[in-house]
């Protein structure tokens, strides 16, 4: 990172060609719990991407704070990576019901409903704002910056 007061030469608008390539982020939020995670990956395919993030929620949290759990519920936008109308997405998803073994039920926010999705208040404003004037110009940066975001809540 640049010393306090020195800027940093970055480029400016999105030539692939130019870039160390893209970093997607995927949140998670649990809001019994008031916790989440962010996942950062590369992958282009963004509806495995977000499965992948997903599985390793449970994996590394969910599994062990719901032992007894008997299926998940997800509430997920209704457009992109995750959108009821993405077979890629579809196709992961039914791949991780099979490697755990439960139900998983996605409920889409209606179309336009997006910022309703809690982990843009509860997560992500917090990051945007903690990588303000810093800009991500490689993995490890986006990877930092993300780690180092608190919420006032400690989240």
């Amino acid at each position: 990172m640049e010393q306090d007061g020195e800027a940093r030469e970055v480029n400016v608008y999105d030539f692939p060609n130019l870039g160390m390539g893209k970093a997607s982020p995927y949140g998670i939020y649990d809001t019994g719990r008031n916790e989440g995670m962010v996942n950062v990956g590369k992958s282009h395919d963004i509806s495995k991407f977000a499965v992948e993030s997903i599985r390793q929620w449970w994996l590394l949290m969910g599994r062990e704070r719901y032992p007894d759990a008997r299926g998940l519920m997800i509430c997920a936008d209704g457009g992109g990576s995750n959108g009821s109308r993405n077979s890629g997405w579809k196709i992961h998803l039914q791949e991780l019901v099979n490697q755990i073994g439960m139900p998983i039920t996605v409920c889409h926010y209606p179309p336009g409903t997006s910022k309703w999705d809690r982990i843009e208040h509860r997560m992500f404003s917090f990051i945007s704002m903690n990588w303000k004037g810093k800009p991500p110009v490689n993995y490890e940066t986006v990877i930092k910056l993300i780690g180092s975001t608190k919420t006032r809540s400690g989240l």
